[in-house]
């Protein structure tokens, strides 16, 4: 029986269905915002979606600066030039836009914009994040144009120490967002990879939520649910990127995804970060290809709760009926079968374990993740190594 004593959070207020980026303007306001910066990467910045939300907020007398210089994999020198920008132009708080990584640097840029101490002191390691002066971090106001990571509805941000060369999970419990607008109409656009990268992504947080052996009921609940969202709807918007009720129910999916692994993440995620910060893979595909791997090498710990997942998403055949489900859907979804495909270096085994083992995820995965089980992991997902399917 795993320790019943916990302290759980929950997330802000989310307005959900097509459209309601008309009421954007109202969100900023309610957050006390009338002049904020919007934070987005530069693929954005360069379609017609930031005219319209520049135009939403225009409409209600609400003029908002553009900082756009966020990459894939976000660095410090990413937060540093968005806290400069939003301090040149006067601002009083961040409408972040965008994928996963936009919207945590958006977070982090508001977590900094009144701050002496360095980025890195606030890691969420212990109580770091005590060290912040709450009293200065902007309002943020979200406006998700993946459904993935659910940064929308974090309290974090990830970034890359580069003299570290390691991923950072920055913490506060001031940057959960005021309101999150999940408007399935800006997810049309995204291009299928991105569509399925991201939605595996959702899949991961919700498998990962289930597998950990913390005690959440509630986060498990919803990682069950989130769990079955995404294996409905991913193939849906795979095949007819317009289906907005597919749309809708994958930024369900991913917000559910983030609120469920306050139970806790795994191996999955230890591995990818620093896969990700070593060969600038793509997150939610590089949890996509490690997820079977990281699945079975669980398995002796986490095989019941699996099959009851199975289950509940209408799929026969227990654990290993899952795999299988799973593998397909993978296949199907043109996700590459192992890491070697998606550019990874296998002689790097040693220095990602290492890593791995210290990952902040790695802490709830349902076995111990040590850096021989992460060798282990990494070995097999680069050699497509699977006893399953």
């Amino acid at each position: 029986m795993p320790d019943l004593n916990a302290t759980w959070g929950f997330p802000t207020q989310i307005r959900i269905g097509a459209g309601r980026i008309s009421e954007l303007p109202q969100a900023c306001v309610a957050a006390g915002m009338t002049r904020p910066l919007i934070v987005t990467d530069p693929g954005i910045a360069q379609l017609p979606l930031l005219g319209v939300v520049q135009a939403a907020l225009a409409a209600d007398g609400i003029t908002a600066g553009v900082f756009a210089e966020v990459r894939a994999n976000p660095v410090g020198a990413n937060v540093d030039a968005g806290v400069a920008a939003y301090k040149s132009g006067d601002h009083n708080g961040v409408v972040a836009l965008g994928g996963g990584s936009a919207l945590d640097v958006g977070k982090l840029v508001a977590l900094m914009a009144g701050q002496t101490r360095p980025l890195w002191d606030f890691e969420d390691i212990d109580d770091w994040w005590t060290r912040a002066n709450a009293e200065v971090i902007a309002p943020v106001v979200a406006v998700p144009t993946t459904a993935g990571t659910g940064s929308e509805v974090g309290r974090a941000g990830v970034v890359i120490n580069e003299d570290q060369g390691r991923k950072v999970i920055v913490f506060h419990p001031a940057l959960l967002p005021k309101t999150v607008i999940c408007d399935p109409e800006l997810t049309v656009g995204l291009p299928r990879m991105l569509t399925v990268g991201t939605g595996l992504d959702a899949l991961s947080h919700s498998l990962e939520a289930i597998s950990a052996p913390t005690f959440h009921p509630m986060a498990h609940g919803i990682g069950l649910e989130g769990s079955r969202l995404v294996l409905e709807h991913l193939p849906r918007v795979a095949a007819n990127p317009e289906d907005l009720d597919s749309r809708t129910a994958m930024l369900a999916a991913a917000a559910m995804g983030a609120v469920a692994f306050q139970k806790g993440l795994g191996a999955m995620h230890a591995l990818a970060h620093p896969i990700g910060a070593t060969f600038d893979t793509h997150h939610g595909m590089t949890n996509a290809v490690v997820m079977p791997y990281v699945l079975e090498a669980n398995r002796p710990a986490i095989e019941e709760k699996i099959a009851s997942l199975a289950a509940y998403a209408g799929i026969t055949g227990g654990f290993d009926g899952f795999m299988e489900h799973l593998l397909a859907l993978r296949a199907a979804l043109d996700v590459p079968h192992t890491l070697v495909d998606l550019g990874v270096d296998a002689n790097a085994v040693a220095a990602i374990s290492a890593a791995a083992a210290v990952d902040p995820s790695a802490g709830t995965n349902p076995l111990p993740c040590t850096p021989e089980f992460a060798a282990q992991v990494f070995t097999a997902a680069c050699n497509g190594i699977l006893t399953v399917g």
